[in-house]
């Protein structure tokens, strides 16, 4: 019987949810409580490990092609792009 009751539960949740969203003033709030919501959670991070913030903040909009991370990051992008591009492509 609980088994039956979970996925009711969240179908329920699911329709509550997106008839809430439907009005374009509770998207609105939503949204803001989210920005702030995520604002308060960078700045408690940011005050935990100032050091990893400062470290963002100077790698952000001037890659190092040498960190391997981003290099190998930047390119599963760029191979996705074209990926997505053949199969367009071959399915006409």
């Amino acid at each position: 019987m609980s088994k039956n009751i979970n996925p009711l539960l969240w179908l329920g949740l699911g329709i509550a949810g997106a008839s809430y969203l439907s009005k374009t003033e509770n998207r609105e709030k939503v949204m803001e409580l989210y920005q702030s919501v995520k604002g308060k959670v960078v700045d408690f991070l940011c005050e935990q490990n100032p050091s990893a913030c400062q470290d963002l903040l100077e790698k952000a909009g001037n890659p190092n092609p040498h960190d391997l991370g981003d290099t190998r990051m930047v390119g599963e992008g760029a191979m996705y792009a074209v990926d997505y591009y053949n199969k367009e492509e071959q399915q006409e």
